[in-house]
């Protein structure tokens, strides 16, 4: 489980469920809730008075296979375009935010 600090978790955890198809399996008093998401990796909100300030020392990052409709479509959502990293051309990524600020990645598929 990755677990975020919120200062809100219900509408956190409802929109990462949203926005990875996923389902909310615990709530406990709104305090600590956990999304299970469709491929296995849990998602924990967790209410903290004073959030970590700055940049997140742990984020995660998402693959597409269309990355550019994936972005769109999660800031359709909520989350704000924080950078777009093209410097290689064989790997380029961008980085958004939750609506709580917490950063992540969308990126090309990687083929197995």
């Amino acid at each position: 489980m990755v677990t975020f600090d919120s200062a809100d978790p219900r509408p956190l955890a409802e929109w990462w469920a949203q926005q990875t198809d996923g389902n909310i399996v615990a709530d406990m008093d709104g305090f600590f809730i956990m999304v299970h998401t469709p491929g296995g990796l849990n998602l924990g909100f967790q209410k903290v008075a004073d959030p970590t300030p700055g940049k997140n020392r742990l984020h995660l990052d998402t693959g597409a296979s269309d990355p550019e409709a994936e972005v769109d479509r999660l800031v359709a959502a909520g989350a704000t375009l924080v950078a777009i990293h093209n410097e290689d051309p064989t790997f380029t990524w961008t980085v958004l935010a939750d609506p709580e600020g917490n950063q992540f990645c969308v990126a090309a598929m990687q083929q197995q």
